[in-house]
Protein backbone atom coordinates (compact mmCIF):
# COMPACT_ATOMS: atom_id res chain seq x y z
CA UNK A 1 0.00 0.00 0.00
CA UNK A 2 0.90 3.48 -1.05
CA UNK A 3 2.62 5.63 2.13
CA UNK A 4 2.60 8.87 0.49
CA UNK A 5 0.58 11.63 2.17
CA UNK A 6 -1.67 13.39 -0.44
CA UNK A 7 -4.13 16.47 -0.26
CA UNK A 8 -6.64 14.20 -0.81
CA UNK A 9 -5.95 11.96 1.93
CA UNK A 10 -5.61 14.47 4.19
CA UNK A 11 -9.14 15.96 3.35
CA UNK A 12 -10.00 12.28 4.35
CA UNK A 13 -8.06 10.15 7.18
CA UNK A 14 -4.72 8.92 7.18
CA UNK A 15 -3.96 5.25 6.75
CA UNK A 16 -2.05 2.94 9.15
CA UNK A 17 0.90 3.09 6.99
CA UNK A 18 1.18 5.83 6.28
CA UNK A 19 1.30 7.23 10.15
CA UNK A 20 4.15 4.33 10.48
CA UNK A 21 6.38 5.52 7.66
CA UNK A 22 5.69 9.09 9.54
CA UNK A 23 6.37 7.54 13.22
CA UNK A 24 9.42 5.76 11.60
CA UNK A 25 10.77 9.16 9.83
CA UNK A 26 10.26 10.94 13.43
CA UNK A 27 12.74 8.31 15.51
CA UNK A 28 15.11 8.21 12.84
CA UNK A 29 15.18 12.11 12.42
CA UNK A 30 14.16 12.95 16.51
CA UNK A 31 11.12 15.11 15.09
CA UNK A 32 7.93 14.96 16.58
CA UNK A 33 5.19 13.24 14.34
CA UNK A 34 3.24 15.84 13.69
CA UNK A 35 6.28 17.39 12.24
CA UNK A 36 6.81 14.06 9.86
CA UNK A 37 3.43 14.20 9.03
CA UNK A 38 3.45 18.09 7.77
CA UNK A 39 7.09 17.55 5.68
CA UNK A 40 6.01 14.36 3.74
CA UNK A 41 2.24 15.74 3.17
CA UNK A 42 3.97 19.32 2.49
CA UNK A 43 1.08 20.83 4.08
CA UNK A 44 -0.21 22.93 6.92
CA UNK A 45 0.01 21.56 10.06
CA UNK A 46 -3.95 22.33 10.34
CA UNK A 47 -4.73 20.04 7.89
CA UNK A 48 -2.45 17.67 9.40
CA UNK A 49 -3.89 17.60 12.67
CA UNK A 50 -7.55 17.73 11.37
CA UNK A 51 -6.81 14.26 9.31
CA UNK A 52 -4.93 13.01 12.02
CA UNK A 53 -8.15 13.96 15.23
CA UNK A 54 -10.27 12.07 11.96
CA UNK A 55 -8.31 9.15 11.72
CA UNK A 56 -7.27 8.38 15.49
CA UNK A 57 -11.06 9.71 16.29
CA UNK A 58 -9.53 11.82 19.15
CA UNK A 59 -10.80 14.90 19.69
CA UNK A 60 -8.46 18.58 18.00
CA UNK A 61 -8.21 21.08 21.05
CA UNK A 62 -7.97 24.53 18.96
CA UNK A 63 -4.65 26.41 19.84
CA UNK A 64 -6.50 29.23 20.95
CA UNK A 65 -8.25 27.50 23.90
CA UNK A 66 -5.21 25.95 25.35
CA UNK A 67 -4.95 28.94 27.73
CA UNK A 68 -8.59 28.79 29.07
CA UNK A 69 -7.87 25.22 30.72
CA UNK A 70 -6.87 24.90 33.86
CA UNK A 71 -3.83 22.06 34.10
CA UNK A 72 -4.65 19.09 36.95
CA UNK A 73 -1.29 17.68 37.63
CA UNK A 74 -2.63 15.67 40.73
CA UNK A 75 -2.10 12.70 39.29
CA UNK A 76 0.49 13.14 36.23
CA UNK A 77 3.79 14.28 38.25
CA UNK A 78 4.16 17.34 36.29
CA UNK A 79 7.67 16.80 35.25
CA UNK A 80 6.59 13.68 33.37
CA UNK A 81 4.17 15.24 31.66
CA UNK A 82 6.12 18.13 30.41
CA UNK A 83 8.78 15.34 28.80
CA UNK A 84 5.49 13.57 26.98
CA UNK A 85 4.60 17.12 26.00
CA UNK A 86 1.13 16.41 27.70
CA UNK A 87 -1.31 18.52 29.30
CA UNK A 88 -3.66 16.82 31.60
CA UNK A 89 -7.13 19.11 32.62
CA UNK A 90 -10.05 17.73 34.39
CA UNK A 91 -13.51 17.35 32.88
CA UNK A 92 -16.36 16.63 34.90
CA UNK A 93 -15.22 13.29 36.50
CA UNK A 94 -12.03 12.38 34.47
CA UNK A 95 -8.61 13.75 33.43
CA UNK A 96 -8.56 14.70 29.48
CA UNK A 97 -4.57 14.40 28.83
CA UNK A 98 -3.76 16.81 25.63
CA UNK A 99 -0.99 15.00 23.42
CA UNK A 100 0.85 16.51 20.23
CA UNK A 101 1.91 12.83 19.92
CA UNK A 102 -0.82 10.31 20.36
CA UNK A 103 1.19 7.45 19.28
CA UNK A 104 4.43 7.95 20.73
CA UNK A 105 5.87 4.41 22.40
CA UNK A 106 4.43 4.27 26.01
CA UNK A 107 2.13 6.91 26.45
CA UNK A 108 -1.09 4.68 26.64
CA UNK A 109 0.24 2.63 29.23
CA UNK A 110 1.76 5.61 31.34
CA UNK A 111 -1.41 7.01 31.61
CA UNK A 112 -3.29 3.85 32.09
CA UNK A 113 -0.97 3.13 35.40
CA UNK A 114 -1.14 6.70 36.22
CA UNK A 115 -4.93 7.34 35.66
CA UNK A 116 -6.24 4.18 36.81
CA UNK A 117 -7.76 3.75 33.20
CA UNK A 118 -10.14 7.13 33.60
CA UNK A 119 -9.03 9.59 30.83
CA UNK A 120 -9.41 10.44 27.59
CA UNK A 121 -6.90 11.66 24.76
CA UNK A 122 -7.02 14.73 22.95
CA UNK A 123 -4.33 16.21 20.53
CA UNK A 124 -3.09 19.48 20.07
CA UNK A 125 -0.33 21.47 18.16
CA UNK A 126 2.99 20.37 19.65
CA UNK A 127 4.46 24.22 19.66
CA UNK A 128 1.04 25.62 20.77
CA UNK A 129 1.03 22.91 23.83
CA UNK A 130 5.08 23.62 24.59
CA UNK A 131 4.15 27.07 24.97
CA UNK A 132 1.52 26.81 27.06
CA UNK A 133 3.65 24.33 29.79
CA UNK A 134 5.77 27.08 29.98
CA UNK A 135 2.85 29.88 30.64
CA UNK A 136 2.29 28.22 33.19
CA UNK A 137 5.51 28.90 35.25
CA UNK A 138 4.47 32.13 36.77
CA UNK A 139 6.77 35.08 36.33
CA UNK A 140 9.01 33.43 34.20
CA UNK A 141 9.09 36.83 32.27
CA UNK A 142 10.27 38.52 35.78
CA UNK A 143 13.42 36.23 36.57
CA UNK A 144 16.11 37.68 35.62
CA UNK A 145 15.23 41.12 36.85
CA UNK A 146 14.09 39.22 40.67
CA UNK A 147 17.12 37.54 40.91
CA UNK A 148 20.28 38.85 43.19
CA UNK A 149 22.60 39.76 41.54
CA UNK A 150 26.49 39.85 41.77
CA UNK A 151 29.85 37.66 40.69
CA UNK A 152 29.74 33.77 41.96
CA UNK A 153 27.15 32.00 44.50
CA UNK A 154 28.21 32.88 48.50
CA UNK A 155 26.48 30.01 50.88
CA UNK A 156 22.44 30.83 51.11
CA UNK A 157 22.07 32.78 47.97
CA UNK A 158 20.00 31.24 44.81
CA UNK A 159 21.14 28.29 42.89
CA UNK A 160 18.61 27.25 41.14
CA UNK A 161 15.82 28.99 38.92
CA UNK A 162 12.69 26.16 38.52
CA UNK A 163 10.56 26.79 36.15
CA UNK A 164 8.38 24.34 33.81
CA UNK A 165 10.41 25.22 30.24
CA UNK A 166 13.60 24.97 32.42
CA UNK A 167 12.83 21.21 33.75
CA UNK A 168 11.42 20.55 30.32
CA UNK A 169 14.89 21.93 28.30
CA UNK A 170 17.06 20.33 31.63
CA UNK A 171 19.01 17.34 29.88
CA UNK A 172 20.39 15.72 32.73
CA UNK A 173 17.90 13.53 34.58
CA UNK A 174 19.23 13.70 37.74
CA UNK A 175 18.89 18.01 37.63
CA UNK A 176 15.59 17.30 36.17
CA UNK A 177 14.35 14.71 38.97
CA UNK A 178 15.60 17.10 41.71
CA UNK A 179 14.04 20.23 40.34
CA UNK A 180 10.88 18.70 39.21
CA UNK A 181 10.32 17.14 42.75
CA UNK A 182 11.25 21.02 44.53
CA UNK A 183 8.73 22.70 41.99
CA UNK A 184 5.78 19.92 42.26
CA UNK A 185 6.60 19.77 45.94
CA UNK A 186 6.05 23.64 46.79
CA UNK A 187 2.76 23.61 44.24
CA UNK A 188 1.80 20.60 46.22
CA UNK A 189 2.20 22.72 50.02
CA UNK A 190 4.64 20.06 51.31
CA UNK A 191 6.45 21.25 54.48
CA UNK A 192 9.09 18.65 53.78
CA UNK A 193 10.70 16.49 51.10
CA UNK A 194 11.74 12.59 51.65
CA UNK A 195 14.05 11.20 48.91
CA UNK A 196 14.24 7.17 50.00
CA UNK A 197 16.76 5.20 48.65
CA UNK A 198 15.88 1.16 48.46
CA UNK A 199 16.84 -1.79 45.93
CA UNK A 200 15.38 -0.84 43.04
CA UNK A 201 15.70 3.21 42.76
CA UNK A 202 13.98 5.84 45.13
CA UNK A 203 10.56 6.94 46.55
CA UNK A 204 10.00 10.54 46.58
CA UNK A 205 7.24 11.34 49.74
CA UNK A 206 5.81 14.58 50.64
CA UNK A 207 4.88 16.04 54.05
CA UNK A 208 1.32 17.26 53.63
CA UNK A 209 -0.86 18.38 56.52
CA UNK A 210 1.09 16.71 58.92
CA UNK A 211 1.26 13.38 57.17
CA UNK A 212 3.83 11.56 54.49
CA UNK A 213 2.42 10.67 51.14
CA UNK A 214 4.31 8.66 48.95
CA UNK A 215 4.40 10.72 45.39
CA UNK A 216 6.17 8.91 42.66
CA UNK A 217 8.69 5.98 42.96
CA UNK A 218 11.74 6.19 40.40
CA UNK A 219 13.73 3.01 38.94
CA UNK A 220 17.59 2.84 39.12
CA UNK A 221 19.95 2.59 41.52
CA UNK A 222 22.32 4.93 39.32
CA UNK A 223 19.85 7.53 39.08
CA UNK A 224 19.10 7.61 42.86
CA UNK A 225 22.69 7.79 43.72
CA UNK A 226 23.14 11.04 41.34
CA UNK A 227 20.05 12.61 42.78
CA UNK A 228 21.34 12.46 45.86
CA UNK A 229 24.66 13.82 44.74
CA UNK A 230 23.05 16.48 42.68
CA UNK A 231 21.35 17.83 46.33
CA UNK A 232 24.67 17.60 48.16
CA UNK A 233 26.43 19.74 45.00
CA UNK A 234 23.50 22.79 45.61
CA UNK A 235 23.36 22.20 49.67
CA UNK A 236 27.52 22.57 49.55
CA UNK A 237 27.68 19.36 50.63
CA UNK A 238 31.19 16.66 50.67
CA UNK A 239 29.67 14.30 47.60
CA UNK A 240 32.19 11.83 48.08
CA UNK A 241 31.22 11.31 52.18
CA UNK A 242 28.48 8.40 52.34
CA UNK A 243 28.97 7.25 55.46
CA UNK A 244 28.28 10.11 57.89
CA UNK A 245 25.08 11.95 58.37
CA UNK A 246 25.54 15.55 56.53
CA UNK A 247 23.18 18.93 57.34
CA UNK A 248 23.21 21.72 54.24
CA UNK A 249 21.10 24.32 52.93
CA UNK A 250 20.48 25.84 50.03
CA UNK A 251 17.71 28.66 48.42
CA UNK A 252 15.29 28.02 44.83
CA UNK A 253 13.64 30.62 42.30
CA UNK A 254 10.77 28.88 42.24
CA UNK A 255 6.81 30.36 41.45
CA UNK A 256 8.50 34.04 41.12
CA UNK A 257 9.34 33.86 44.75
CA UNK A 258 12.75 32.71 46.89
CA UNK A 259 12.17 29.53 48.74
CA UNK A 260 15.02 27.98 51.59
CA UNK A 261 15.43 24.90 51.58
CA UNK A 262 17.35 23.01 54.54
CA UNK A 263 18.80 19.40 53.74
CA UNK A 264 19.46 16.18 56.07
CA UNK A 265 21.61 13.26 54.27
CA UNK A 266 21.48 10.22 55.79
CA UNK A 267 23.57 7.27 55.10
CA UNK A 268 21.58 4.06 54.86
CA UNK A 269 22.05 0.43 53.94
CA UNK A 270 20.46 1.07 50.25
CA UNK A 271 22.82 4.00 50.15
CA UNK A 272 21.27 7.68 51.31
CA UNK A 273 18.80 9.30 51.87
CA UNK A 274 17.56 12.70 51.96
CA UNK A 275 14.96 14.99 53.68
CA UNK A 276 14.22 18.23 52.80
CA UNK A 277 12.20 21.06 55.21
CA UNK A 278 10.68 23.51 52.70
CA UNK A 279 10.94 27.16 54.34
CA UNK A 280 8.92 28.90 51.86
CA UNK A 281 8.66 33.02 53.97
CA UNK A 282 5.93 34.17 51.13
CA UNK A 283 3.62 31.45 51.85
CA UNK A 284 3.67 31.91 55.67
CA UNK A 285 3.58 35.54 55.28
CA UNK A 286 0.36 35.29 53.60
CA UNK A 287 -1.21 33.02 55.86
CA UNK A 288 -0.34 35.44 58.76
CA UNK A 289 -2.79 38.23 56.81
CA UNK A 290 -5.72 38.19 59.13
CA UNK A 291 -4.50 35.91 61.56
CA UNK A 292 -6.49 35.12 64.20
CA UNK A 293 -7.51 32.27 66.57
CA UNK A 294 -10.85 31.68 64.93
CA UNK A 295 -8.23 30.97 61.59
CA UNK A 296 -7.02 28.41 62.95
CA UNK A 297 -10.04 26.29 64.15
CA UNK A 298 -10.27 26.59 67.25
CA UNK A 299 -13.91 26.24 68.64
CA UNK A 300 -15.72 29.02 70.31
CA UNK A 301 -15.23 28.28 73.90
CA UNK A 302 -11.56 27.22 73.78
CA UNK A 303 -11.08 30.91 72.13
CA UNK A 304 -12.61 32.81 74.79
CA UNK A 305 -10.14 31.04 77.38
CA UNK A 306 -7.37 31.90 75.44
CA UNK A 307 -7.90 35.53 75.09
CA UNK A 308 -8.91 35.52 78.75
CA UNK A 309 -5.55 34.22 79.93
CA UNK A 310 -3.48 36.64 76.72
CA UNK A 311 -5.31 39.50 78.34
CA UNK A 312 -4.35 38.79 81.79
CA UNK A 313 -1.84 41.84 83.11
CA UNK A 314 1.06 39.76 84.42
CA UNK A 315 1.70 36.09 85.20
CA UNK A 316 2.79 32.68 82.18
CA UNK A 317 0.55 31.08 79.49
CA UNK A 318 2.41 28.07 78.25
CA UNK A 319 1.37 26.07 75.25
CA UNK A 320 2.84 22.49 75.16
CA UNK A 321 2.65 19.70 71.82
CA UNK A 322 4.50 17.97 69.59
CA UNK A 323 7.04 19.50 67.44
CA UNK A 324 4.68 20.96 64.71
CA UNK A 325 1.61 21.31 66.29
CA UNK A 326 1.49 25.09 65.87
CA UNK A 327 2.31 26.23 69.18
CA UNK A 328 3.86 29.72 67.91
CA UNK A 329 1.50 30.20 65.23
CA UNK A 330 -0.88 30.28 68.46
CA UNK A 331 0.80 32.53 70.17
CA UNK A 332 1.41 34.54 67.06
CA UNK A 333 -2.58 34.88 66.91
CA UNK A 334 -2.91 35.74 70.46
CA UNK A 335 -0.86 38.20 70.24
CA UNK A 336 -2.14 39.56 67.04
CA UNK A 337 -5.57 39.77 68.75
CA UNK A 338 -4.05 41.96 72.06
CA UNK A 339 -1.45 44.02 70.03
CA UNK A 340 -3.45 47.01 70.48
CA UNK A 341 -0.29 49.51 70.26
CA UNK A 342 -0.75 50.65 73.44
CA UNK A 343 1.88 47.83 75.31
CA UNK A 344 5.37 47.24 74.63
CA UNK A 345 5.26 43.16 73.28
CA UNK A 346 9.08 42.06 72.69
CA UNK A 347 9.65 38.27 71.38
CA UNK A 348 12.66 35.98 71.53
CA UNK A 349 12.77 33.72 68.98
CA UNK A 350 14.86 30.67 67.05
CA UNK A 351 14.77 31.76 64.81
CA UNK A 352 11.91 34.42 64.05
CA UNK A 353 9.20 32.54 61.82
CA UNK A 354 6.45 35.23 61.52
CA UNK A 355 7.21 38.95 61.44
CA UNK A 356 4.08 40.96 63.22
CA UNK A 357 4.11 44.47 62.82
CA UNK A 358 4.51 46.72 65.88
CA UNK A 359 6.37 44.21 67.78
CA UNK A 360 9.82 44.44 68.48
CA UNK A 361 11.01 40.31 67.60
CA UNK A 362 14.58 39.60 68.51
CA UNK A 363 16.30 36.17 66.84
CA UNK A 364 18.19 33.79 69.25
CA UNK A 365 22.42 33.80 68.02
CA UNK A 366 23.76 30.72 69.50
CA UNK A 367 27.41 31.49 68.07
CA UNK A 368 26.86 35.15 69.09
CA UNK A 369 25.66 34.51 73.04
CA UNK A 370 22.34 35.46 73.00
CA UNK A 371 20.27 32.20 74.22
CA UNK A 372 16.94 32.39 75.41
CA UNK A 373 18.09 32.75 79.12
CA UNK A 374 20.53 35.68 77.95
CA UNK A 375 18.32 37.83 75.40
CA UNK A 376 14.84 37.08 78.33
CA UNK A 377 17.42 39.26 81.02
CA UNK A 378 17.89 42.05 78.31
CA UNK A 379 14.74 41.99 77.43
CA UNK A 380 13.48 42.87 81.30
CA UNK A 381 15.53 45.90 81.06
CA UNK A 382 13.78 47.13 77.75
CA UNK A 383 10.71 47.63 79.43
CA UNK A 384 8.26 45.50 78.20
CA UNK A 385 4.14 44.61 79.06
CA UNK A 386 4.25 41.40 77.04
CA UNK A 387 7.31 39.23 76.35
CA UNK A 388 6.94 35.84 74.43
CA UNK A 389 9.84 33.48 74.66
CA UNK A 390 10.09 30.95 71.41
CA UNK A 391 11.01 27.94 73.83
CA UNK A 392 11.57 27.32 77.55
CA UNK A 393 14.06 24.29 77.42
CA UNK A 394 16.50 24.64 80.06
CA UNK A 395 16.61 25.75 84.08
CA UNK A 396 17.83 29.05 83.45
CA UNK A 397 15.53 30.23 81.13
CA UNK A 398 12.84 28.53 82.97
CA UNK A 399 13.84 30.19 86.41
CA UNK A 400 14.23 34.12 84.59
CA UNK A 401 10.67 33.43 83.12
CA UNK A 402 8.45 32.58 86.04
CA UNK A 403 10.35 35.49 87.73
CA UNK A 404 9.31 38.20 84.88
CA UNK A 405 5.73 36.44 85.25
CA UNK A 406 5.87 37.24 89.16
CA UNK A 407 6.78 40.97 88.44
CA UNK A 408 4.10 42.58 86.55
CA UNK A 409 4.94 41.09 82.81
CA UNK A 410 3.23 38.53 80.69
CA UNK A 411 4.96 36.01 79.35
CA UNK A 412 3.77 33.19 76.70
CA UNK A 413 5.92 30.36 75.96
CA UNK A 414 6.19 26.85 74.81
CA UNK A 415 7.05 23.93 75.87
CA UNK A 416 8.09 19.85 75.34
CA UNK A 417 5.09 17.64 76.90
CA UNK A 418 2.79 15.66 76.44
CA UNK A 419 -0.18 17.14 78.13
CA UNK A 420 -1.13 20.35 79.77
CA UNK A 421 -0.65 18.34 83.46
CA UNK A 422 2.97 17.23 82.43
CA UNK A 423 3.92 21.24 81.84
CA UNK A 424 3.70 21.21 85.14
CA UNK A 425 6.26 18.00 86.04
CA UNK A 426 8.64 19.34 83.41
CA UNK A 427 9.27 22.46 85.33
CA UNK A 428 9.38 21.07 88.58
CA UNK A 429 12.04 18.59 86.69
CA UNK A 430 13.65 21.88 85.87
CA UNK A 431 14.15 22.83 89.77
CA UNK A 432 11.64 25.55 89.45
CA UNK A 433 10.39 26.59 93.26
CA UNK A 434 6.91 25.37 93.31
CA UNK A 435 5.41 28.08 94.98
CA UNK A 436 6.63 30.81 92.52
CA UNK A 437 5.47 28.09 89.65
CA UNK A 438 2.16 28.00 90.39
CA UNK A 439 1.58 31.95 91.95
CA UNK A 440 3.47 32.85 88.18
CA UNK A 441 1.26 30.01 85.97
CA UNK A 442 -2.21 31.32 84.41
CA UNK A 443 -3.17 28.49 82.20
CA UNK A 444 -1.46 25.62 80.02
CA UNK A 445 -2.77 25.36 76.64
CA UNK A 446 -1.88 21.78 74.84
CA UNK A 447 -2.75 21.49 71.15
CA UNK A 448 -2.58 18.83 68.06
CA UNK A 449 -3.71 19.43 64.29
CA UNK A 450 -5.78 17.36 62.83
CA UNK A 451 -6.33 17.34 59.53
CA UNK A 452 -9.42 19.03 57.94
CA UNK A 453 -12.52 17.00 55.53
CA UNK A 454 -12.03 18.40 52.05
CA UNK A 455 -14.71 20.79 51.41
CA UNK A 456 -15.20 20.15 47.95
CA UNK A 457 -15.54 16.31 48.19
CA UNK A 458 -16.87 15.97 51.50
CA UNK A 459 -19.88 13.63 51.93
CA UNK A 460 -22.10 12.59 55.03
CA UNK A 461 -21.07 8.93 55.85
CA UNK A 462 -21.38 6.28 58.74
CA UNK A 463 -18.15 4.72 60.41
CA UNK A 464 -18.62 0.96 60.51
CA UNK A 465 -19.48 -0.60 64.06
CA UNK A 466 -15.67 -1.53 64.28
CA UNK A 467 -14.58 1.98 63.79
CA UNK A 468 -17.18 2.74 66.27
CA UNK A 469 -16.15 0.61 69.51
CA UNK A 470 -12.49 1.21 68.47
CA UNK A 471 -13.22 4.89 68.94
CA UNK A 472 -15.04 4.38 72.75
CA UNK A 473 -18.15 5.50 70.97
CA UNK A 474 -21.05 5.32 72.91
CA UNK A 475 -24.69 4.42 70.68
CA UNK A 476 -25.86 7.31 72.81
CA UNK A 477 -24.08 9.67 71.65
CA UNK A 478 -24.91 9.43 67.98
CA UNK A 479 -27.65 11.48 67.02
CA UNK A 480 -25.26 14.23 67.87
CA UNK A 481 -22.85 13.34 65.53
CA UNK A 482 -22.44 14.72 61.31
CA UNK A 483 -19.81 12.21 60.12
CA UNK A 484 -18.32 13.71 57.05
CA UNK A 485 -15.12 12.29 54.72
CA UNK A 486 -13.75 13.72 51.62
CA UNK A 487 -14.36 10.72 49.05
CA UNK A 488 -11.07 12.10 47.38
CA UNK A 489 -10.90 15.24 44.83
CA UNK A 490 -8.04 16.64 42.79
CA UNK A 491 -8.09 20.00 44.86
CA UNK A 492 -7.06 17.35 47.71
CA UNK A 493 -5.00 15.54 46.05
CA UNK A 494 -7.33 12.61 46.58
CA UNK A 495 -6.61 12.05 50.43
CA UNK A 496 -10.17 13.46 51.46
CA UNK A 497 -8.35 16.03 53.39
CA UNK A 498 -7.51 20.10 53.05
CA UNK A 499 -5.49 21.77 55.70
CA UNK A 500 -5.59 21.62 59.25
CA UNK A 501 -7.24 22.58 62.47
CA UNK A 502 -6.11 23.17 65.75
CA UNK A 503 -7.71 21.52 68.53
CA UNK A 504 -6.32 22.27 72.29
CA UNK A 505 -7.55 21.27 75.59
CA UNK A 506 -6.94 24.74 78.02
CA UNK A 507 -6.13 24.75 81.75
CA UNK A 508 -6.34 27.47 83.79
CA UNK A 509 -5.37 27.63 87.13
CA UNK A 510 -7.32 28.63 90.24
CA UNK A 511 -6.40 28.37 93.78
CA UNK A 512 -7.89 25.03 94.84
CA UNK A 513 -5.58 23.76 91.56
CA UNK A 514 -2.65 25.31 93.10
CA UNK A 515 -3.38 24.22 96.60
CA UNK A 516 -3.15 20.40 94.89
CA UNK A 517 -0.30 21.02 92.88
CA UNK A 518 1.81 22.69 96.04
CA UNK A 519 0.50 19.61 98.11
CA UNK A 520 2.08 17.06 95.31
CA UNK A 521 -1.30 15.00 95.27
CA UNK A 522 -1.90 12.77 92.84
CA UNK A 523 -2.34 13.34 89.21
CA UNK A 524 -5.57 11.68 89.15
CA UNK A 525 -7.07 14.30 91.65
CA UNK A 526 -5.66 16.74 90.00
CA UNK A 527 -7.19 16.01 87.04
CA UNK A 528 -10.32 15.10 88.29
CA UNK A 529 -10.40 18.75 90.15
CA UNK A 530 -9.64 20.37 86.95
CA UNK A 531 -11.92 19.04 85.12
CA UNK A 532 -15.07 19.37 88.48
CA UNK A 533 -13.71 23.74 87.16
CA UNK A 534 -14.86 23.20 83.37
CA UNK A 535 -11.43 21.77 81.91
CA UNK A 536 -12.28 19.51 79.20
CA UNK A 537 -9.46 16.77 77.71
CA UNK A 538 -8.26 16.83 74.46
CA UNK A 539 -9.89 13.60 73.37
CA UNK A 540 -13.26 15.23 74.28
CA UNK A 541 -12.16 18.38 71.75
CA UNK A 542 -11.53 16.46 69.40
CA UNK A 543 -14.57 14.12 68.92
CA UNK A 544 -16.66 17.58 69.20
CA UNK A 545 -15.05 18.59 66.33
CA UNK A 546 -15.41 15.40 63.95
CA UNK A 547 -19.07 16.06 65.58
CA UNK A 548 -19.54 18.52 63.79
CA UNK A 549 -18.45 17.42 60.68
CA UNK A 550 -14.58 19.36 60.75
CA UNK A 551 -12.58 16.46 60.83
CA UNK A 552 -12.89 12.14 61.20
CA UNK A 553 -12.50 9.47 63.69
CA UNK A 554 -9.76 8.16 61.62
CA UNK A 555 -7.96 11.70 62.24
CA UNK A 556 -8.35 11.93 65.98
CA UNK A 557 -7.69 8.86 66.66
CA UNK A 558 -4.33 9.54 64.31
CA UNK A 559 -3.47 12.45 66.97
CA UNK A 560 -5.30 11.42 70.13
CA UNK A 561 -5.28 8.58 72.54
CA UNK A 562 -8.32 6.70 72.51
CA UNK A 563 -8.91 6.33 76.14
Amino acid sequence: MNARITSDTLRSKLTPDQIARAREVAETAGMPLLSALVEQSQSSKEAVLAALSSTLRIPLVPQQKLADLSPDFSKLPFTEAVARLCLPVRHKDRTVAIVADPLQPGLLHWLEHKLDGSYQLALCDDEALRERLSALEEGRRAIDGLLPQGEGKKRGEVVEVITLASIAEESGQAVKLVNSTLYDALKSGASDIHIESDPEGLCVKYRVDGVLLTISRVAGVELAEQAISRLKVISELDIAERRVPQDGRFKAFILEREVDFRVSIMPSIHGEDAVLRVLDKQAVASQMDGLTLESLGLDLATRKLIRELANEPYGMLLVTGPTGSGKTTTLYAALAEVNHGDEKIITIEDPVEYQLQGILQIPVNEKKGLTFARGLRSVLRHDPDKIMVGEIRDPETAQIAVQAALTGHLVLSTVHANSVFDVISRFLHMEVDPYSLVSALNGVLGQRLVRRVCPKCAEPYRPDSQLLLASRIQPSWLPRFKFRMGKGCTECRNTGYKGRIAIAEVLQLNDTLRELILARAPMSEIKQAARRFGARPLREIALAAVARGETTLQEINRVTFVR
